[in-house]
């Protein structure tokens, strides 16, 4: 037995526009427990995925740029300027900006197996699922596995 895509896809999606900030798509992905999140346009068609290893390269190429500017400013005692404090907190860059735009996707009549092997294949976490090219689901490693275990449980459940 096929098992198709739609029947183990994640739909309760959490979703970011090009235009959200880094900081931000960090943020829902924290508050959701996801460690990607889609970037789709006002139609939900996908633009890209930005992942939590997309925004610690950001935030760390960002920071370590900056580092020995704050070091040699607070070794020297000075106090740092309001506007670079704000620049520190609060990030102004876009996730359009570190998103990846190379999607793997599929339909939700795609087979478990088929996926599993995209997933393998691209060397990729997740694959949205796609119907008409509106984003419908996302299956992740985590759900292939889950189904797998389900139907293993399923085979190996004795029958009275």
């Amino acid at each position: 037995m096929t098992i198709p895509a739609k029947s183990v896809m994640t739909t309760d999606l959490v979703t970011v526009s090009p235009e959200t900030t880094v900081a931000e798509a960090a943020r829902r992905m924290l508050i959701h427990h996801v460690t990607a999140v889609p970037v789709v346009d006002p139609d939900n068609r996908p633009l890209g995925l930005v992942s939590e290893g997309d925004v610690m390269r950001h935030f760390g190429a960002q920071f370590q740029s900056k580092r020995a500017q704050w070091l040699r400013l607070l070794a020297e005692g000075e106090t740092l300027a309001p506007e670079f404090l704000a620049e520190i907190r609060l990030n102004k860059q876009h996730v359009r900006e570190i998103m990846h735009t190379t999607i793997i996707s599929a339909d939700q009549e795609t087979s478990l197996a088929e996926l599993a092997d995209l997933m393998l294949k691209h060397g990729i976490k997740r694959v949205p699922i796609l119907r008409d090219g509106v984003l419908v689901g996302i299956v992740s490693r985590a759900d292939v596995v889950r189904a797998v275990v389900e139907k293993l449980d399923d085979l190996l459940e004795p029958t009275d």
